[in-house]
């Protein structure tokens, strides 16, 4: 490195540095004052095993005493749980109050009485993918392979923390099962039992979403907000739809509206745009969208031109 080089580096340098003085978030310096990414990322991995003790396994895994390779795992996730929540809460101080701990001992003790009420859900969402998917070969398949399984179970461990006021982690962990499968559903989002997710590639569920029991969702459809110009404004309102009992959903639908719901029993066809309420039972259905097929003549002036075809999506 030349000596020019050098001195230009160091003015860039302190360039940078002086860039961090302006007192925003992204100028923080401290390491510790938030959730850390990759002790969330192995606490979900964790959790999704005391779900499936039989299939999210690791290296240290014992089958010959499951009991204490379960009571072992339940005892660390305890304490990192209580220690990123403490963190969380803290809000980007140093998290060492009295107060601050306690909440999240308890925060964490009502996370953990709530897990075979979450296992029960799991299972019901298991049995609607079974049930509803002919190409599925066991439910074991389904656990091990099925991305709409494994995010919606994410969700459901996320959204017990979101509901007790934690912040940063359930969203953490929601955004984790997002990279893995495409599946983007927020935690603050109220799904009922028997929730199945076909395929699941592009999915997206808001926040302030209600979806009831035995709905089925297929790929890429958006329970989304009407518009959100109003930025900041509209936290904490209802901004995505509700879906009541018994609904289908096909592929790219789009459900938009905090006051749009969709009543029981109704089937939303595939590509659909939706910003009002439907009735109970009714059959939605995209009309008058043309595709047309068409082909070059073949086998020389004589020879008569292949047909064209119209279908009507």
């Amino acid at each position: 490195m030349n000596d020019d080089f050098a001195e230009r580096l160091q003015e860039l340098e302190r360039l940078i540095l002086r860039d961090y003085g302006k007192g925003r978030v992204i100028d923080r310096l401290a390491p510790f004052t938030q959730p850390d990414p990759d002790v969330i990322k192995e606490l979900t991995g964790k959790l999704l095993r005391v779900i499936f003790p039989g299939f999210f396994i690791d290296r240290a895994y014992r089958v010959y005493n499951l009991k204490n390779s379960v009571s072992n795992l339940i005892e660390d996730i305890a304490y990192h749980l209580t220690e990123q929540t403490q963190t969380a809460l803290k809000g980007g101080e140093a998290a060492q109050g009295p107060s601050c701990r306690a909440e999240a001992e308890r925060i964490t003790e009502a996370f953990l009485r709530k897990i075979p009420e979450i296992r029960g859900l799991a299972d019901a969402d298991l049995t609607a993918a079974f049930d509803g998917d002919p190409a599925a070969g066991s439910r074991e398949e389904i656990i091990i392979s099925y991305p709409g399984l494994y995010a919606s179970t994410v969700q459901r461990l996320a959204h017990v923390l979101y509901e007790a006021g934690v912040p940063l982690i359930p969203r953490m962990m929601t955004e984790l099962a997002h990279n893995r499968t495409g599946i983007d559903i927020h935690p603050g989002a109220a799904i009922g039992r028997n929730f199945f997710i076909d395929h699941g590639t592009g999915i997206v569920i808001g926040e302030t979403t209600v979806i009831g029991d035995n709905v089925k969702i297929y790929q890429g459809v958006t329970l989304g907000a009407l518009s959100t110009r109003g930025g900041q404004k509209l936290h904490g309102r209802k901004r995505h739809p509700t879906i009541e009992d018994n609904v289908t959903i096909y592929a790219g639908a789009s459900i938009l509206g905090g006051e749009t719901v969709i009543g029981h029993d109704a089937v939303i066809g595939s590509n659909a745009f939706i910003t009002k309420s439907v009735e109970p039972g009714m059959r939605v259905s995209v009309r008058n969208r043309e595709l047309q097929f068409s082909g070059e003549t073949r086998g020389g002036a004589n020879a008569e031109p292949r047909p064209v075809w119209y279908y009507m999506v």
